[in-house]
């Protein structure tokens, strides 16, 4: 069976392949470049036949970080790309695409295959938060193993790939604009209903909801005026849970990008008690997916439960809409009572969240000067 060749696609040809194959990450649409103005964004499809039977059988987004000083790129794929992971011979697939990007620079490539491995349901890892002898998800037994992950590691590994560490513990980036979390967590809404997802919901999470019900909690849908509400919250989430906060700016360009092209693309969620912004969050939306963005709650307010109305509220329009997966994005592996992060863990889990592991993302040099350069993106790191 002869491989598939990769070149670049126009963004049309790039939507109207995710029109019939909608399944890849919001981080893997066009738009998706957008937002990010400090890459080169390039759409590249995979063809497979000759002359007029030629065929794309598949596509990605593709983000070039150029290496100050040089005239060569860094090229990543975030949540991508959305190939055919149980195909025994890989190589067929990554090859192709490692030839392009090393014809357009890249000293480096970096993948985040859109597959999970594990995953462990909310009663399993309710019992591992509470048993103090468990300190990691990987110390409980999963609900389900892929087997075909594994190999895929494993083949991955045979050729040439390695993984990459930085997202292992929680999600955080390397600070060069790149990282994805290995750990995140689903809540499945295909064929449920409003109250089997209610009947999902942990008795802790359950009581919060009737709270922040009882008191008169409202949750609207905002528009991209209300940015500069959402943006004062996730300032201070960030600052209580220990990350760097992006700006303004970031969240203007992501509303007006992503909604160019669908203007149902990106939603901003707003819960209110007397006139007052008291959580707020971003959903995107990408064929059966929808995933929950940037989540930002300030402590006024926190004994009305405005996070567990805002929640609700995401996942029962997700449902309304069609949706299959509600992606909560990442969660803390850390099952230890000193993670900050844990409480969010509880959160997700409480509202009927599956917590999951993914592949994570793989990196390989390319060319002679691969692993040279690669070194010295890591000491230009260590410097900043």
């Amino acid at each position: 069976m002869t491989s598939p060749y990769v070149r670049e696609i126009s963004r049309e040809d790039h939507l109207a392949h995710l029109r019939l194959y909608p399944d890849a990450s919001h981080l893997q649409i066009p738009e998706w470049g957008d937002v990010k103005p400090d890459w080169l964004a390039e759409s590249v499809g995979w063809f497979e036949g000759e002359g007029d039977g030629r065929a794309m059988v598949a596509a990605a987004l593709v983000l070039y970080r150029p290496l100050p000083g040089t005239r060569r790129f860094l090229a990543y794929l975030p949540d991508g790309p959305e190939i055919d992971w149980r195909d025994p011979r890989l190589e067929r697939w990554l090859d192709p695409l490692v030839a392009h990007l090393e014809a357009r620079g890249a000293f480096a490539v970096r993948i985040g295959p859109p597959v999970v491995v594990r995953h462990w349901d909310p009663a399993t890892v309710t019992k591992g938060v509470a048993d103090p002898a468990v300190r990691h998800l990987r110390d409980l037994p999963a609900t389900d193993i892929d087997g075909y992950a594994l190999d895929a590691a494993e083949r991955l590994g045979r050729l040439g790939w390695r993984r990459c560490a930085d997202g292992d513990g929680g999600g955080k980036g390397n600070g060069f604009g790149l990282g994805q979390p290995r750990y995140g967590c689903h809540i499945p809404l295909a064929g449920r209903t409003v109250d089997d997802l209610r009947g999902g919901l942990a008795p802790h999470w359950e009581q919060a909801l009737r709270t922040a019900e009882g008191a008169g909690v409202r949750v609207s849908w905002g528009s991209a005026s209300d940015l500069p509400d959402f943006h004062r919250l996730y300032v201070a989430t960030a600052a209580h849970d220990g990350f760097k906060a992006r700006p303004l700016d970031y969240f203007r360009r992501m509303w007006k990008a992503l909604n160019a092209e669908d203007d149902d693309r990106v939603r901003l969620y707003l819960a209110e008690y007397d006139g007052v912004v008291l959580s707020a969050a971003l959903m995107i939306n990408a064929g059966p997916c929808s995933w929950h963005s940037y989540a930002a709650s300030g402590r006024q307010g926190r004994q009305l439960r405005p996070s567990s109305a805002l929640l609700w509220r995401m996942l029962c329009d997700a449902r309304a809409a069609g949706v299959d997966t509600y992606d909560l994005r990442s969660i803390t592996p850390n099952l230890t009572a000193d993670d900050r992060l844990l409480g969010r863990l509880r959160f997700k889990v409480g509202a009927g969240g599956h917590a999951v592991e993914y592949l994570g993302e793989w990196e390989r040099p390319v060319g002679s000067q691969g692993k040279v350069l690669q070194r010295a993106v890591r000491a230009y790191l260590g410097r900043r």
